[in-house]
């Protein structure tokens, strides 16, 4: 599999890092660590050279009880981001948004993916998505940011959230977006519990049947906080074997926090499959 984002290519034959860069005061993990335009540069070249095949940068925390963002401070926190990266670096630039006005201001100035938490739900998402050329990834949320993690109930977690990524791909493609420019994200801690998010990355490769690119995002996640009983700076080793199974079960994009060290992991998983 091959995207085309915006002109840079992304090879997905096998798996790859997407590194997470989120330019916020309150995103859970590195929140407030890179508001600076500068600081921001140097992670973003920091995350190329340690093997990044993608940078997501995201304006607004989407973590339970985050603050809301409007559009135009959204703007102001990524858009100068995303043109510099853009035009200075040679890997593909992810926007990660639900703002439709974001979307289209992203792409303009240069980002090649859109990813977005709402699955292009929101009024006007969808058509700008499908304007825009580029591909998409749509996540699986249950409710909202703010009420998410209240009490979320699943008959059966894995059926239920594949069934609403196809039901979302096939909108995408009635209203004109192929799906050979569609990502598929089960969204673990999004309207999850512990044990959803375990029955999720236990057959993440029912997601596979999608004929869609699928992307896994469990770095730092709370979930590994409540299963190892970890804060998040200690939460490597659970990320890299969280990678590890998703890529193992045919994931082909892994978004990271610690981008060297997902980068090693995946490439000794790959080697193992290729001697199969």
């Amino acid at each position: 599999m091959r995207l085309d984002c915006a002109g840079k290519p992304l090879d997905l034959t096998q798996p790859v890092v997407m590194g997470v860069l989120n330019v916020t005061p309150d995103s859970f993990s590195d929140g407030g660590r890179f508001l600076r335009l500068d600081d921001a540069l140097r992670q973003a070249e920091a995350m190329v050279t340690e093997g990044a095949a993608i940078l997501d940068i995201g304006g607004e925390s989407t973590r339970p009880g985050a603050s809301i963002v409007s559009v135009q401070e959204e703007m102001d926190r990524v858009l100068p981001l995303v043109e510099r990266l853009a035009r200075e670096l040679p890997v593909p630039i992810s926007i990660d948004t639900s703002k439709p006005q974001v979307m289209r201001a992203a792409v303009e100035v240069g980002a090649g993916l859109i990813n977005d938490i709402w699955a292009l739900r929101l009024p006007g998402a969808l058509e700008i998505a499908v304007a825009s050329g580029v591909p998409v990834c749509l996540m699986h949320m249950r409710g909202e940011p703010g009420t998410m993690q209240h009490h979320p109930c699943y008959g059966d977690v894995v059926a239920e959230v594949k069934d609403f990524l196809r039901e979302r791909i096939r909108a995408c493609e009635v209203a004109g977006l192929p799906r050979q420019r569609i990502l598929v994200d089960p969204g673990f801690g999004f309207g999850k519990t512990l044990a959803h998010n375990l029955s999720l990355l236990r057959h993440v490769s029912s997601f596979t049947e999608l004929a869609a690119g699928v992307l896994v995002g469990i770095s730092r996640k709370s979930m590994l906080g409540a299963l190892l009983a970890v804060p998040v700076s200690e939460r490597l080793n659970g990320s890299l074997a969280a990678a590890v199974i998703a890529a193992w079960q045919g994931a082909h994009i892994i978004r990271a926090h610690d981008v060297r060290e997902t980068v090693q992991a995946l490439r000794v998983c790959a080697a193992t499959l290729a001697a199969l």
